[in-house]
C-alpha cells in the first residue's frame, strides 16, 4: 500500500510513519525537514499535493496548526488549514482514486463536555464541547469529513488522547484513564487503515484503562481507594518512588471500540513510563518541569 502521510515531522508523524514503513510505502509531507519527510511542503498547496496523490491508496492525514500553535498563529490560519485544508485534502483524495482516508484527530475537543463535580466517562457517543480555536477547528474538521465521506473514499477520525512529555508521576497515572503512548498511537493508525464498514466512523485511542463507568463516582471523590484497587502494581510503585497517586480524576476515555472494531490493542502503558524514567528517556519530563497549558 502507497501511503501518503501529512505531518511526517512531527512526533505523532514519526510515530505513524515507523508503524506502518515496515509494511507499506509511506510518503511523508510537512513544512518541516525531518529523516521521514519526503516533500517539504504545505498541503494545502493543490501543486504539491496532487502529484503526490496520483498512485497512492491511503492517506493519512495528521498535519496542521495544533494546541501550542493557539496564540501564536492567527485563528484564521487554524480555519484555513484545519478546516479548509483538510476538506482540500479529501476532495483531491478522491478525484485520484485514492481509496482509504484516515485523520488524526484529538479528545481534547471534549473540553467542557467533562463535567466539573463528577468523573466523566467519554467514548464515541459523547457530545463534545470544545474550547480553544485548536479544538474547534479539529471538530469542524470531523464534521466536514462526515459530509464528505463516501464508499469511494471512506473516513476514519482517530481521536487520540495526551500523548506529549510530561513528568513521571502524572504519565503514568494519566496512561489509566486519559493518556497513550505515539507508538500505540501509531499502531491505532496502521490498523484503522484496514477497517471496513460504513463510509465514516470514529474512534478514540486512549490507554488501556482498568477502571468502569461504576468507579466513575470513587474517582472524582477518593482516586487513590480506586487506583489502589484497580491498580495495586501502579500504586506501589509509587509508594515505593514516594510519589502521590492524584486525588481526584475528572475523566477517562474509553477505547473499546477501538480495541472490537479494529482488532486494536495498546502495548505501553504506565509501567513503560517508569521503565523510561529509570533511563532518563527525552520522553519524560522532570518533576520539576513547567507545563504548557495550552497543549490541552
Amino acid at each position: 500500500m502507497k501511503i501518503i502521510l501529512t505531518g511526517s515531522s512531527g512526533r505523532i508523524g514519526r510515530a505513524i510513519f515507523n508503524a506502518c514503513c515496515g509494511e507499506h510505502e509511506v510518503i511523508g509531507i510537512d513544512p518541516r525537514p525531518f529523516s521521514v519527510t519526503h516533500t517539504v511542503g504545505d498541503l494545502t498547496e493543490e501543486s504539491v499535493m496532487r502529484p503526490l496523490l496520483e498512485g497512492a491508496d491511503a492517506v493519512i492525514h495528521t498535519g496542521g496548526p495544533h494546541a501550542p500553535h493557539v496564540g501564536e498563529m492567527p485563528d484564521s490560519e487554524f480555519t484555513r488549514v484545519n478546516v479548509a485544508g483538510t476538506a482540500q485534502l479529501y476532495g483531491w483524495a478522491l478525484t485520484a482514486g485514492v481509496k482509504r482516508f484516515l485523520y488524526t484527530s484529538t479528545t481534547a475537543l471534549y473540553g467542557h463536555a467533562v463535567e466539573p463535580e463528577r468523573c466523566t466517562w467519554i467514548n464515541e457517543e459523547t457530545q463534545p464541547l470544545p474550547k480553544s480555536i485548536y479544538h474547534r477547528t479539529k471538530l469542524a474538521a470531523e464534521e466536514r469529513l462526515e459530509d464528505l465521506a463516501s464508499s469511494d473514499l471512506p473516513v476514519r477520525a482517530l481521536r487520540m488522547s495526551r500523548c506529549f512529555p510530561e513528568s513521571a508521576p502524572q504519565m503514568a497515572t494519566y496512561r489509566l484513564h486519559r493518556g497513550i503512548d505515539a507508538r500505540d498511537v501509531g499502531e491505532g493508525h496502521r490498523t484503522a487503515l484496514f477497517h471496513e464498514g460504513t463510509a465514516f466512523a470514529r474512534f478514540i485511542l486512549s490507554g488501556d484503562s482498568p477502571f468502569t463507568r461504576e468507579d466513575c463516582e470513587g474517582l472524582r471523590q477518593a482516586a487513590p481507594d480506586i487506583i489502589r484497587a484497580r491498580a495495586p502494581a501502579l500504586a506501589k510503585e509509587f509508594d515505593e518512588r514516594g510519589w502521590n497517586l492524584p486525588r481526584t480524576i475528572d475523566r477517562v476515555y474509553d477505547s473499546g471500540a477501538a480495541c472490537t472494531d479494529l482488532g486494536w490493542k495498546t502495548r505501553w502503558g504506565w509501567e513503560e513510563v517508569l521503565v523510561q524514567t529509570d533511563r532518563s528517556d527525552l520522553e519524560v519530563l522532570p518533576q520539576s518541569a513547567p507545563f504548557d497549558l495550552r497543549r490541552e
